[in-house]
């Protein structure tokens, strides 16, 4: 299959892809990340890839349905645009694998497969679970983040924290392990509640795409600033 036409604007705040497809061609989607799209294509909800990929893709985080659109009726345009605040980033599976963490699927073309990938305890990453979502294939993939999407080269050994993971070649060999210097207690409750201060050490040569951006601390930030809930005056008295 040739390669999708395709186009991401609005970087890196608020990514949003455009692809073209030609007559017949199709690309896959996660639901509601489809922003608009012409006439000519045509969309189609369901499983794709078996019961055993896809109860693999629900472990990983990512919906149990998919979305296939297809220029049934001429070439046309797709726009999609991810459920969070961020960039989007293109990546070439040439009979290879990638791996993504938790929710950061956004679309691909064909001859792509998604399954999850237990990880056992090196799945604890931010929190999240113990599958990795693991694309396998040839064709395009894409990917999105929370804020920007950092591209990293690594040829010995790098350190990323957990919550800042997008997705990472598999070429690269990983452990998840604590940060040094961190209590005893701290430990404990960083692998039950949330992963704080967890890290990836990832060895040998590959890539690794990290935001700029996470959740939980962004969480943190905003709590002190939540509207409080206001007593009832009869209770006050």
């Amino acid at each position: 299959m040739s390669s999708l036409q395709f186009d991401i604007s609005q970087r890196p705040d608020f990514g949003l892809l455009t692809v073209h497809l030609e007559q017949g061609q199709k690309i896959y989607s996660e639901p509601a990340a489809m922003a608009s799209m012409d006439p000519t294509i045509g969309m189609k909800a369901g499983f794709k890839g078996g019961l055993g990929k896809t109860l693999g893709k629900a472990f990983g985080g990512e919906s149990l349905i998919i979305n296939t659109f297809t220029a049934n009726d001429g070439p046309g345009e797709v726009v999609f645009a991810p459920g969070a605040p961020g960039d989007v980033t293109h990546y070439e599976l040439d009979r290879s694998s990638l791996y993504l963490q938790r929710g950061a699927f956004m679309c691909h073309s064909e001859c792509i497969e998604l399954t999850g990938k237990w990880q056992g305890a090196k799945g604890f990453f931010s929190g999240k679970g113990l599958v990795l979502l693991k694309a396998e294939g040839s064709g395009d993939l894409f990917f999105n983040s929370y804020g920007a999407i950092l591209e990293v080269d690594v040829t010995d050994e790098y350190i990323v924290d957990t919550s800042y993971v997008v997705a990472f070649e598999e070429t690269l060999d990983y452990s998840v392990s604590v940060l040094p210097g961190l209590k005893v207690g701290g430990k404990l409750k960083s692998f039950l509640f949330g992963g704080e201060g967890l890290v990836v050490r990832y060895r040998g040569q590959g890539r690794v795409w990290i935001q700029t951006r996470a959740v939980n601390p962004f969480l943190s930030w905003v709590h002190p600033f939540r509207p409080a809930k206001c007593r009832d005056s009869a209770n006050a008295t």
